[in-house]
């Protein structure tokens, strides 16, 4: 068997109910490369594995899973990539899906690392701490509303599916769970840069409690920082709103 690692955020899903409910959603999108992100127990790999036509991958760092997950499924052998996903090469050539029980420690880098591939990332189907995934489905007036909302949100249409409980895991977490599904945008923003978003939105974000004005005001010339849109808060602000703006930095 395996131990579980906290160092790791391991919780294993251990409600097979729950695996197939994510897997049938994952069935809902066409695709034929798929990478999990820490299959840990393989409670969801198990599955995956006998998806037909799939070129499948999973990248897992524990190397005590790595052994178990081959010992376990003599299938999966040559499909590990045994790394930290935060610092892996981009898997496939071409379009693919991401899905896994993130661990909850990186979840929100996981999310960003995501972005990198943004134009290979067909669909991302994932368990998250609930407050992240909270945070990366929230509109525009919400107090969760964040970096984390606005940069997703102009890249992907984020779909809160369900709540996960905590009695579904091994150990049970601390914190609730929810499973989220992002496909990309079918109208692309227009932006001036994505340097230029993405320096916007965490500028203005950095001092949320500010209005536009005072937490931005660097990005603009004073002039146009008179604008009544500069009255608002960030949280107060549409993602088509930022990256309108981004055309007015200096």
């Amino acid at each position: 068997m395996y131990t579980l690692k906290k160092s790791l955020g391991q919780h294993f899903l251990k409600d097979e109910n729950i695996c197939r409910k994510i897997v049938s959603v994952l069935e809902e999108n066409e695709f034929n490369q798929l990478l999990e992100v820490g299959p840990g127990g393989g409670a969801l790999t198990k599955y995956l594995l006998k998806l037909p036509d799939v070129n499948f991958k999973a990248v897992e760092l524990d190397n005590e899973k790595v052994t178990f997950l081959e010992k376990t499924y003599p299938e999966i052998k040559g499909k590990i990539i045994h790394e930290s996903f935060l610092e892996i090469e981009q898997p496939f050539q071409g379009k693919f899906t991401v899905i896994g029980n993130f661990p909850y420690n990186i979840s929100t880098q996981i999310l960003f690392k995501v972005l990198e591939w943004k134009d290979d990332v067909e669909c991302v189907i994932g368990m998250f701490q609930k407050e992240v995934a909270e945070r990366a489905a929230s509109k525009e007036g919400n107090k969760v509303y964040g970096v984390l909302s606005v940069l997703i949100q102009a890249f992907y249409d984020v779909e809160y599916l369900f709540d996960v409980n905590e009695k579904c895991f091994q150990p049970p977490p601390k914190v609730k769970s929810a499973v989220i599904r992002l496909k990309p945008v079918q109208n692309k923003l227009d932006m001036k840069s994505e340097k230029a978003f993405f320096l916007l939105v965490k500028t203005a974000f950095n001092q949320r409690r500010k209005t536009l004005r005072n937490a931005v005001k660097s990005l603009f010339e004073a002039t146009f920082l008179q604008d009544e849109l500069f009255n608002k808060r960030a949280e107060q602000l549409t993602v088509e709103q930022f990256a309108a703006l981004t055309f007015k930095m200096q």
